[in-house]
């Protein structure tokens, strides 16, 4: 016997999956066991049951966003002994136990640490409150790609600086100026991601605060395998910063593919809306009836099958969504349904609309008119109200 079987939707197969017991359905053993029926053996497709891709690519994008806000403070205070290594003073020598001549830690070595903390704390408690008035001024686009961008340069001017030979006190000023500006623009963005994160569900916070936990031990991963591959050298500590370069560059690259991962549903309701206005009612209110030639019908009939109709149905459809919300929100067909209300277009223009010069008219009866209008306006307010109930999802 021949047994189809239709897998129910993911949010089914994880509450099934919750229930635990002889009852559960076992995605990765491809069966399914229930009460009465037995145990089944399926065959899925290599497509994953609970895909739930755009989802997860959001996760993604906003964990590796989470990592670039403290990657570049912790890749500073990694490297600690790269700067300190700089800032010895050749000049000054003292004498070990065994009699050996050693570099003497010089006053810019002994304060480094006070001052790096310093230049930290301070602009980052500064730029923090600060925030609060930046966002009202500044959008927030510029404010998390700019301070992405900033901090990026600063890692490109500092992974450079490695080869430039310079005296210990300007490149003690030199690394805290950078210190300063890596913290002030994280700052910003810091505080502007976690207002981004706002505005979508709770779920989407977790992703930066674990961003942020692994920023430290990426750090304290590169600056390992660079000495594992011989970074003792101070020329050596270019390929480190380039890492933290690459890793900005990459949180950049994601904050420009997060809006492509969010607009399939403002574009759906821009299009639902545009073909709309499109055709209501510069083009249905053009529509004669042939029925009501010579009658009182004549008079109502674009007051009641244009507007009356419309209305009362574009309210049904945008009511249906309390009921039930299909296709889905990863669903391909919701795109592909929104743009197939297109079809409209040619099929209130094909009816007896008045005047026209080179079209003919084909559908010209008035129950035609009526149940394009009907389809029309039920899948305007449906669609319409559908893309805005996934949208903050």
């Amino acid at each position: 016997m021949n047994v189809s079987f239709v897998p129910p939707s993911p949010g089914r197969w994880r509450e099934l999956g919750r229930a635990g017991g002889a009852d559960t359905a076992r995605c990765a053993h491809g069966s399914f066991t229930a009460p009465g029926l037995g145990t089944a053996v399926l065959s899925f497709p290599s497509k994953p049951l609970c895909p739930l891709h755009r989802y997860k690519a959001v996760w993604l994008i906003f964990f590796i966003l989470g990592l670039g806000t403290l990657l570049p403070w912790n890749f500073f205070m990694t490297a600690r002994e790269y700067f300190i290594g700089r800032l010895a003073d050749k000049t000054s020598h003292v004498r070990n136990q065994t009699g050996e001549a050693t570099l003497a830690p010089s006053y810019l070595q002994s304060v480094f640490d006070n001052f790096m903390t310093l230049c930290a704390m301070v602009p980052l408690l500064i730029f923090t409150c600060l925030n609060s008035f930046i966002h009202q001024r500044i959008p927030q686009q510029i404010r998390i790609s700019g301070s992405l961008v900033a901090i990026g340069l600063v890692f490109l001017v500092t992974a450079i600086m490695v080869k430039v030979p310079m005296e210990p006190l300007p490149f003690f000023v030199f690394t805290m100026i950078s210190i300063v500006f890596i913290n002030s623009f994280g700052a910003i963005l810091q505080s502007s991601l976690f207002g981004l994160a706002g505005l979508l569900p709770a779920s989407y916070t977790a992703p930066i605060m674990s961003g942020q936990g692994l920023a430290g031990t990426f750090a304290a991963l590169a600056m390992i395998f660079s000495i594992a591959i011989g970074a003792q050298q101070p020329e050596s500590f270019i390929g480190y910063f380039t890492t933290a370069c690459v890793t900005i560059v990459l949180a950049i690259v994601s904050y420009v593919v997060l809006p492509h991962m969010l607009w399939v549903l403002a574009l759906s309701v821009c299009f639902v809306f545009t073909v709309t206005i499109g055709v209501f009612p510069a083009v249905t209110a053009q529509v004669s009836t042939v029925l009501g030639e010579g009658n009182k019908w004549g008079v109502y009939f674009i007051p009641v099958s244009c507007f009356l109709l419309f209305n009362v149905f574009d309210w049904t459809g945008r009511s249906l969504t309390a009921l039930f919300t299909w296709p889905g929100k990863d669903s391909c067909l919701l795109p592909v349904i929104v743009v197939l209300r297109v079809i409209f277009v040619p099929l209130f223009m094909l009816c007896n609309v008045k005047p026209r010069y080179y079209l003919p008219v084909v559908f010209s009866h008035d129950a035609w008119y009526i149940v394009f209008m009907i389809f029309f306006s039920i899948s305007n307010g449906y669609l319409a109200s559908l893309c805005m109930c996934f949208g903050p999802k």
